[in-house]
């Protein structure tokens, strides 16, 4: 298991919220993935800050089949991404990590988790700020919330931040998808501000220190 968790402070003012949304349209249907969870695959959820970059750490993690980035932890229905930005939905910016068991375990999920953000800091990641950035470790199961509890009991133990681990340990209720233009955004869109001053910086660092779990070898 290692040990080294690399924190950042971020001194830029690009945030997450880009200027990218486009106008609501109210006619518009929820996207959802068409693609079906292959037999055998599983399903595990986090939010560390924008989902642009949680989703790509994930991506890049041997044994992880796809990503969705999405909406969770509140209480608003269907809630977009015009109403995320409020703060006011409870909800937070969540990746929704379709797996493979037999390849990539739910505790090296927890640790790809905690090692690549700062679960230290209260609704806020970086340049971002409001509940909706905030730290969550899902569960789906009693198995996965123990797996959680004792990896930051473990964290705590060692010393590894020297703040107070704030992430909210919850039951995940319900994950709705985000508008189809998140999905995949660091991929397909490399020259955003945001995208090349925190997401990519970001992925960097987590491949940086755990290349032994990466899908392809660093160059």
């Amino acid at each position: 298991m290692k040990s080294t968790i690399v924190l950042t402070t971020f001194l830029i003012f690009q945030t997450c919220e880009s200027n990218v949304t486009p106008p609501i349209n109210p006619n518009e249907q929820i996207w959802s993935p068409t693609e079906k969870v292959q037999e055998g695959l599983k399903k595990a959820y986090f939010a560390g800050g924008c989902f642009w970059c949680v989703e790509a750490i994930y991506e890049s993690v041997k044994g992880v089949d796809e990503v969705y980035s999405g909406y969770s932890g509140g209480k608003t229905k269907n809630p977009n991404y015009n109403q995320i930005g409020t703060g006011k939905t409870g909800h937070a910016e969540s990746v929704e990590i379709i797996y493979d068991p037999k390849i990539v375990s739910f505790g090296t999920l927890v640790q790809v988790f905690f090692g690549s953000h700062d679960p230290t800091t209260a609704n806020r990641q970086g340049p971002d700020r409001g509940t909706q950035y905030r730290s969550i470790a899902f569960y789906t199961n009693d198995d996965q919330r123990e797996i959680i509890q004792k990896y930051i009991e473990l964290l705590e133990q060692e010393g590894i931040f020297s703040n107070k681990i704030v992430t909210e340990i919850k039951p995940m209720k319900k994950f709705y998808y985000a508008e189809e233009y998140h999905q995949n955004y660091e991929r397909l869109n490399p020259n955003n501000p945001y995208v090349r001053q925190v997401s990519i910086p970001r992925l960097r660092r987590f491949q940086k220190t755990y290349p032994e779990l990466l899908k392809e070898k660093l160059e």
